[in-house]
This record gives C-alpha cells, sequence and structure tokens, in this order.
C-alpha cells in the first residue's frame, strides 16, 4: 500500500465515523468534519508524534482544534490511533461520555477547550512557548476553521506568535468557503488569508486540503522556515459526499438514517487498515522535575501605608523563587500591577503581550495546559475583553491565576474607563473560580499564596490607592475565609467590607463610636466562596441588620454575594457604585458615590430608626 493509498483510506474512515457519530447522536457537525479529513489524517498519521498511552508525555505533539464544532473527527482519529476504542464513538454527546459536543478535557488528550472560536491560536502561543521553556523537540499545531479568522482574538494571538519567535508553532486553516449562515469572509480567496498571515510575520503557504502529497510537501516546506508557520487549505465543506458538497445551509445539520446511508455508500465501507501503527512516537524529552521552596511572605508593620498591588509584586516575586513553574504575564501595565518585580528577576518566565487582553490571556491558558502557574495581570477593567477566554479557562479546567488592578472608584482622577467595577460580576459567576479581594499587604501576600496552591481559575482583585497594614505578620488568610475586625457585645448592625470599603468601615466605626454606637466590620476577603457560616453568625449577632459596602456595581459584587447565603429574614442596606462615576480625587469619590466612612454611617443611622 502506497503512504498516499494509507492516508487516504485513514481520510475516508474519519468521514464514516464523523457521520456515523452525528447520525447516532442526532446532532453535530458533519459536513465541517468532512472538509477537514485529510488534513487531520494527514497531521495525526504522518507528521505528529505522540505516545498513544500517554497524554501527558512532554514529547508529544499538541494539537489543539481551534474549529470545536468539528469534534467528531478529532474523536475519530483517536480512535483509529487506539487512544480510545471505535465503539465509544458511538457515545458522541451522551450526557455520561466524555467525547463531548465540542473538545474538552474531560477526554484527557484535550488540553484547552474549545468551541467558541478564535480562541485555539492564542492557547497554542502560550503551549508551544512552554514546549521551548521545558526543552522539547514537540510543537504545537492548531487548525482553525476560515470562519473563525474574522476574530480579533486571531491576529492578536499571531503578533504575540511572531514577536515570541514561535517557530514550533503551526497553524493550519480549513478554507471550506463556508460559515454557519452563508459563504465566509473571504470565500475560498485563500490568497487572502495568506497575506494577512504573511503580514503578521507568519511563513504561510497555500495547498489544497484533499491533496495529500501536497499537504506532505507543503509541511517539508515549512519545516525549514524559522518562523510560526500557517498552512491555509483549500478544502470543501461535505467533501466526499456530493449531494451536500460546498452547499451552504448544511452547517450543524446531521444527516438523517437515509441521507447517511447514501453518503456512506457514496465514501465507501470502512477501510481494514491499521492505522495506529502508522502513529509516530513521542520525542525523547525528560521530564522537568520542578524542586519547590518554602515561600516566604514579607513582613510589615502595623499601620504602614502600602498599596495592595505593591504587596502582590512583593509576593509575586518571592511565589517566583520558591516556585519556577510559576510565570507572569503581561499586558503593558506591569510597572503599574507591580509584576515588573518578577520581570526583572526572572526574564525568561515573564511574557510581555502589550496591549493585546485576549492574546494575553489565551497565552497565559496554554502555559498553564503545560503545566505551567502564570500569574496574568492587567487593569480590572480591561480583563472584561477577555471575559469568554476566562468562561472557556474554566472548561478548560485551567490552573491559570489572573489580577485586576486599579479596582473601582478609589482609583481617583483617572476616570470611569480605568476603573473596574464589573470584575467581580465577571469571575464570581464562573462556577469554581476562586475570588479574592485583600484590604492590606499582609492578607493580599498570603491570597497569592493561596492561589498558587490552589488547583483552578483565581482571580485577585488589588487596589491603587496605599493603605493601612490592618493584620499581623503571619495572620491566615485561607479562601472561603473572613475576618472579624471589630465585635463587641453592643454591636448593633453588621458591616461587611471588601477592599478600600474595609478602612472606610474602620473609620465610620470610630465615628459612631464617639456617639455611643458599635458596629461589627467583616472584612470579606474572599468573594468566592465565602464564608456563608461567618456571614450568618455575624448577622445573627446584630439581629439580622447589615450594611454591605463595596466599591463595585451592585450586580454580582459583595452585596449579592452576602444576600445569597444568609438565612432569614434580614435588613440589608447596600451601598455600592449605583450609578455611571467621573473623574475626582479617590475621596471625592467615595463620598459621591456614597460608600465613604460617612455613608456608611448614615447607613447604619438609618438602619436603627
Amino acid at each position: 500500500m502506497t503512504e498516499t493509498k494509507k492516508l487516504q483510506d485513514i481520510s475516508n474512515n474519519l468521514r464514516v465515523h464523523s457521520i456515523q457519530m452525528t447520525t447516532a447522536a442526532g446532532s453535530g457537525h458533519p459536513t465541517s468534519c468532512m472538509s477537514a479529513a485529510e488534513i487531520i489524517a494527514y497531521l495525526f498519521f504522518d507528521e505528529m508524534h505522540y505516545n498513544v498511552k500517554d497524554a501527558f508525555d512532554p514529547g508529544n505533539d499538541e494539537f489543539v482544534l481551534s474549529k470545536g464544532h468539528a469534534a467528531p473527527i478529532l474523536w475519530a482519529a483517536y480512535a483509529e490511533a487506539g487512544i480510545i476504542t471505535k465503539e465509544k464513538l458511538l457515545t458522541l454527546r451522551q450526557i455520561d461520555s466524555d467525547l463531548e459536543g465540542h473538545p474538552t478535557p474531560r477526554m484527557e488528550w484535550i488540553k484547552i477547550a474549545t468551541g467558541s472560536l478564535g480562541q485555539g491560536l492564542g492557547a497554542g502561543v502560550g503551549m508551544a512557548i512552554a514546549q521551548k521553556m521545558l526543552k522539547s523537540s514537540a510543537r504545537t499545531f492548531v487548525l482553525m476553521g476560515d470562519g473563525e479568522i474574522a476574530e480579533g482574538s486571531v491576529w492578536e494571538a499571531c503578533n504575540l506568535a511572531a514577536h515570541f519567535k514561535t517557530n514550533n508553532l503551526f497553524a493550519i486553516v480549513d478554507v471550506n468557503g463556508l460559515g454557519q449562515s452563508q459563504q465566509t469572509m473571504h470565500g475560498q480567496d485563500v490568497v487572502a488569508y495568506q497575506k494577512k498571515f504573511a503580514a503578521f510575520g507568519f511563513e504561510s503557504l497555500v495547498v489544497d486540503g484533499h491533496d495529500l502529497e501536497a499537504l506532505k510537501n507543503a509541511f517539508v516546506y515549512l519545516k525549514k522556515s524559522k518562523k510560526p508557520k500557517v498552512l491555509i487549505c483549500k478544502t470543501v465543506k461535505g467533501k466526499g459526499f456530493s449531494e451536500v458538497e460546498g452547499k451552504n445551509g448544511w452547517h450543524g445539520v446531521p444527516f438523517d438514517r437515509k441521507t447517511a446511508e447514501r453518503a456512506l455508500a457514496e465514501i465507501g465501507e470502512i477501510a481494514e487498515i491499521d492505522s495506529a501503527k502508522y502513529v509516530k512516537k513521542a520525542f525523547k524529552v525528560k521530564r522537568l522535575r520542578i524542586k519547590k521552596n518554602k515561600l516566604k511572605l514579607n513582613s510589615y508593620p502595623l499601620g504602614e501605608a502600602i498599596a495592595t498591588r505593591d504587596a502582590y509584586g512583593n509576593a509575586l516575586l518571592n511565589l517566583g523563587l520558591a516556585d519556577p513553574s510559576v510565570v507572569a504575564v503581561d499586558g503593558d501595565v506591569k510597572n503599574s500591577t507591580k509584576a515588573e518585580k518578577f520581570f526583572k528577576k526572572f526574564p525568561e518566565r515573564s511574557f510581555e503581550c502589550f496591549i493585546a487582553e485576549q492574546g494575553m490571556t489565551g497565552l497565559g491558558l496554554g502555559l498553564a495546559a503545560k503545566g505551567f502557574i502564570p500569574f496574568v495581570a492587567t487593569f480590572a477593567a480591561f480583563l472584561t475583553r477577555a471575559h469568554d477566554f476566562f468562561r472557556m479557562g474554566a472548561y478548560s479546567f485551567t490552573n491559570c491565576k489572573f489580577v485586576g488592578s486599579h479596582v473601582g472608584v478609589s482609583i481617583g482622577a483617572d476616570g470611569p474607563s480605568q476603573m473596574g467595577l464589573e470584575d467581580l460580576a465577571m469571575f464570581r459567576e464562573i462556577p469554581g473560580c476562586v475570588v479574592l479581594h485583600p484590604a492590606d499587604a499582609v492578607s493580599c501576600e498570603y491570597c497569592v499564596k493561596e492561589m498558587a496552591e490552589h488547583e483552578g481559575i483565581c482571580y485577585l482583585r488589588t487596589l491603587r490607592p496605599k493603605t493601612a497594614v490592618l493584620y499581623k505578620t503571619g495572620e491566615k488568610f485561607p479562601v472561603g475565609g473572613s475576618k472579624i475586625l471589630k465585635k463587641s457585645s453592643k454591636d448593633v448592625v453588621t458591616v461587611f467590607a471588601t477592599g478600600i470599603t474595609v478602612h472606610e468601615a474602620l473609620k465610620a466605626y470610630n465615628l459612631l463610636k464617639k456617639e455611643g454606637m458599635y458596629i461589627q466590620i467583616i472584612d470579606c476577603y474572599s468573594l468566592h466562596p465565602v464564608d456563608k457560616r461567618g456571614f450568618n453568625r455575624a448577622i445573627v449577632r446584630t439581629g439580622g441588620k447589615a450594611v454591605v459596602a463595596e466599591d463595585h456595581y451592585p450586580a454580582g459584587g459583595l452585596g449579592e454575594a452576602v444576600k445569597s447565603v444568609v438565612k432569614g429574614k434580614n435588613k440589608i442596606k447596600h451601598l455600592c457604585i449605583k450609578e455611571l462615576p467621573r473623574s475626582g480625587s479617590a475621596e471625592e469619590l467615595l463620598e459621591r458615590y456614597r460608600i465613604s466612612a460617612n455613608s456608611i454611617v448614615g447607613a447604619v443611622k438609618e438602619m436603627m430608626k
């Protein structure tokens, strides 16, 4: 059997599997799979190196299916490679199957969840960088659809791929010319795609995506380049079944039984071929053994004024000294987030992504997928641009850590465009995401420690203004906890506060104390999960009367968190930013938008009427 005949048989097998799977499931995207059959067959059975017995072998080439709706053909490739049984393919999209409608790491060979288009290449950049850091000869392959090339995140990823010289990154574009509802932006004008990628610094080549010899020759050519590479493949959607080939209206439409029978009759029977024997062995790479040292926390005198963003920078630096798997990723604000301390000490583990938050986040997710612990930081307001990446990161079971500085109106005169006022809602709604908002340097450093040790996605909120150190060095701040800062038998109202409003609450305490009134103050540094038991104990002590104060919009922050967990009939006053803010000094803004000490005093008095 010739090499081309072997690969063509595997290609047709992949088509047959994809049709059978989607017809059995009653849903899916068979035509999107059929256009990519030769590409997948060539990659998995003639180009890529991987250990079929170990999805995490560091010598494996990595594959990201950015056009995640073509998942059936990926599952089919794994079956042909002997990684899963062919019988399992018919469990596609069933509730207890890890062969989901779009790829997720419930199937262990998937490192990055895809399906929200335009994200695969960014993650691929991070994975390719990680392979270089691990001194691996392995490469990263990312298969994209032509429809997703319209996403700006793709071009942010291209910028970063060229900047970081990821010559081990191979992008493949399946240009079948059809999107979900109509022709894609450029149709099958493959030269238009080639020019775009070339302009971004890629070695680009156009090929017939159904010509296996041409595919092989193209990769021989591309591998000589020291640039990131892209192979632009002109294909036919629904290839192999003449009734649907190149026709609009078949995206995401499975074949009914009779249509499937006609398609299979035209494509032919499953070829009796032992595809698994054509898989190339993984590269020989020594597994990296990371020796971790004990993290040293800094000591801060009580009352010292230091911004939590500075404490974050100090903690990140110490974390880098303790754990060589920690890396820092930035969006051109490292001198403000204070990640610059890490950058100066560990340039080889630091990645400046410039003003490209989606590219930055995708790169971080890719690094995490290869076992590193990325701390990705920028202004909280700018993280909103990458929300879909955080959402998909959760489906990837990522261990990426995100840090948003310059939160709330407390940043002052820079004005509303720079104020993170939606970030808590953005991260708290992600299941399993740890969200922390420390009020001082001591608690901030401990929160960084907790994030590094927690397996999963985390978000840390830091302040621009300097705040007094409230806690003694050595105090612990576990995830899901809270701290009682003021408590007495005379307390009439509980004040739940977080970040800057903790300090405003303490000022309010002193003002009220002069009038003979006492309040209980809870520092709610953990916003997801929250201290459900502690919150309920606190509010019961003051007869269900509480004030919640936060530098955030009403939705999704501390107010909703408190109201969602406290039991019984309670009288809760929520102080937060209830209108669009403007420029001004921090003190003016806290006062104007009613989250200052005076506002807390007023709310407590109103509560007692």
